[in-house]
């Protein structure tokens, strides 16, 4: 794909591309916006390097997608004054991080985020990597046979195992049945939808069988060739398409600090 306003730089032949050409504290061009967009949709995650993100930039990279998204179950990490910026940090306190299982971002919502903006300010001197595991790639890796089962069927995705333990009482926690091979409105590609973070039964299965066949997806989704993997320097910024992607932060840094602030764009129901 040919651009005229900014530089791409695959990351894998599959997965993610390194943008620059771009300075996210100004305002962009209209064409600027609209290759973008485009990368975004082409290479499912984006990066940029050396952007020193303010709150209003943070939220000015994001509507040029859509509408910022808050979800309900993160609401009490939202930054004050900044409810549209949840604080991402982890140091030699903390007990857990977010996202170090594999998964789509608040797949439980009704209607899960378009995607998510990280911006990380400070990183670990080594470790903190990002994995991003392309779900158009892992639906072409399926069999035809597992394609046409799969088709049809939908899965329950409940924020409960994840955030009941952690969130403060009295926060939603949504519970949504979505396909488990969605179709991408804007590529029209087929994905794969289900994850080890939020997914927790196959509709219509014995729990047996379901959690065999959720056990083999989340397994498959991890193969090697699916993904790319992105070092974080300060001042990096990760866009992810929520809707084709999963991804799993890796807390190999323990007990440096990460820390950084993410904004997600609101999406539309899976079909």
């Amino acid at each position: 794909m040919n651009y005229r306003s900014i530089e791409v730089t695959p990351l894998t032949p599959v997965i993610g591309g390194v943008i620059s050409g771009v300075d996210l504290l100004k305002p962009l061009s209209p064409l600027q916006i609209e290759e973008l967009r485009l990368a975004f949709a082409d290479r499912q995650v984006i990066f940029f390097r050396d952007q020193p993100l303010d709150f209003e930039s943070h939220k000015a990279l994001a509507r040029y997608f859509g509408e910022i998204y808050i979800a309900p179950t993160t609401v009490s990490w939202t930054v004050p004054g900044h409810p549209e910026l949840t604080k991402i940090h982890a140091d030699a306190d903390s007990k857990y991080v977010a996202g170090e299982d594999w998964h789509s971002d608040m797949s439980c919502d009704p209607e899960p985020p378009l995607g998510s903006i990280l911006y990380l300010y400070t990183v670990p001197e080594s470790g903190g990597d990002t994995v991003f595991s392309s779900m158009y790639a892992a639906y072409h890796g399926l069999s035809e046979r597992m394609k046409q089962f799969l088709d049809g069927l939908t899965a329950t995705h409940d924020a409960g195992p994840g955030f009941g333990g952690i969130a403060p009482g009295g926060t939603p926690l949504p519970k949504t049945s979505h396909p488990v091979l969605r179709t991408h409105p804007v590529t029209g590609k087929k994905a794969l939808f289900v994850n080890k973070g939020f997914t927790t039964q196959i509709d219509g299965l014995p729990k047996d069988e379901s959690a065999a066949l959720l056990g083999f997806l989340n397994q498959h989704i991890q193969r090697p060739e699916f993904q790319c993997r992105f070092r974080w320097y300060p001042h990096s910024i990760a866009f992810w398409d929520n809707r084709a992607v999963q991804h799993s932060a890796i807390w190999d840094y323990f007990p440096q600090t990460r820390s950084g602030y993410r904004v997600q764009v609101a999406g539309d129901r899976p079909y």
